[in-house]
């Protein structure tokens, strides 16, 4: 087992014709963390272990590249590859949900069913970002965070305002958000790979979008929530997932 990893239990987990593995450690209300490129790198294994520091469940999938390893040019080219390439991502489609988007909705019933609670946060963050919207389909995800949402890649208009959600999904989205569920995002202003999207956010789910946007540092920063981390947006992450998923009914 990787090193990095310690402490976590794996499994395969199999859903929607899709297999993979799931890393899952902590104790309390679920939480799926999906990563960003090029996969469970350490900084975002800092971040799922500060949830389950918080008192979270966490489980953290892993689509592509290589638990534990550091970015590096060449594993997120090889990552990049692989998500233009597989038929579990839609990378430049609009208007469509990704295929793996149903797995993950699976994953999500099933921690919810193996420790409770009132229901499931889902942690989206780039290429995943608009996961976490589209895992909301399923009543059981009531507390989603999007993570510096960017699929489909953000060239050309159309592209830079679509969330990678499908029109039927949508209309489900905005009737969850307009019953009370609240979506947290995040993002650097100066981030281009998110395009408009934010703007497309506020007007799909009005009022129960809040918004982090942070000025930009430097003209690198893009992971809100790991490798360009910035420790007041990890609280309020918390904080939102602890309101959503600790609260009295």
């Amino acid at each position: 087992m990787n090193t990095m990893l310690e402490g976590w239990a794996s499994q395969t987990f199999s859903a929607a014709g899709v297999e993979r593995t799931v890393w899952r450690r902590g104790e309390g209300p679920g939480v799926v963390v999906v990563h960003e490129l090029p996969g469970i790198t350490p900084a975002v294994i800092r971040f799922a272990e500060d949830l389950v520091d918080a008192g979270f469940t966490v489980a953290l999938p892993q689509l592509v590249g290589t638990p534990g390893e550091a970015p590096t040019s060449r594993n997120l080219a090889a990552s990049s590859v692989r998500i233009c390439i597989a038929s579990e991502f839609s990378t430049w489609a609009v208007g469509r949900t990704s295929p793996i988007v149903a797995w993950l909705r699976a994953l999500a019933r099933t921690l919810h069913q193996e420790v409770g609670g009132l229901g499931v946060g889902a942690v989206g963050m780039c290429f995943s970002g608009g996961f976490a919207l589209g895992m909301m389909v399923d009543g059981v995800v009531v507390a989603p965070v999007l993570s510096q949402p960017s699929l489909p890649f953000a060239i050309g208009r159309v592209r830079r305002r679509d969330l990678g959600v499908s029109p039927d999904d949508r209309i489900v989205i905005a009737e969850r958000a307009a019953a009370g569920c609240e979506v947290l995002g995040l993002r650097y202003r100066g981030d281009r790979l998110v395009g408009e999207r934010f703007s497309e956010l506020r007007e799909l789910l009005g009022d129960a979008f809040i918004a982090i946007e942070l000025d930009s540092r430097t003209s690198r920063d893009h992971s809100v929530l790991t490798e360009h981390r910035d420790e007041a947006s990890v609280a309020e992450v918390i904080a939102f997932l602890t309101r959503r998923l600790h609260a009295t009914p």
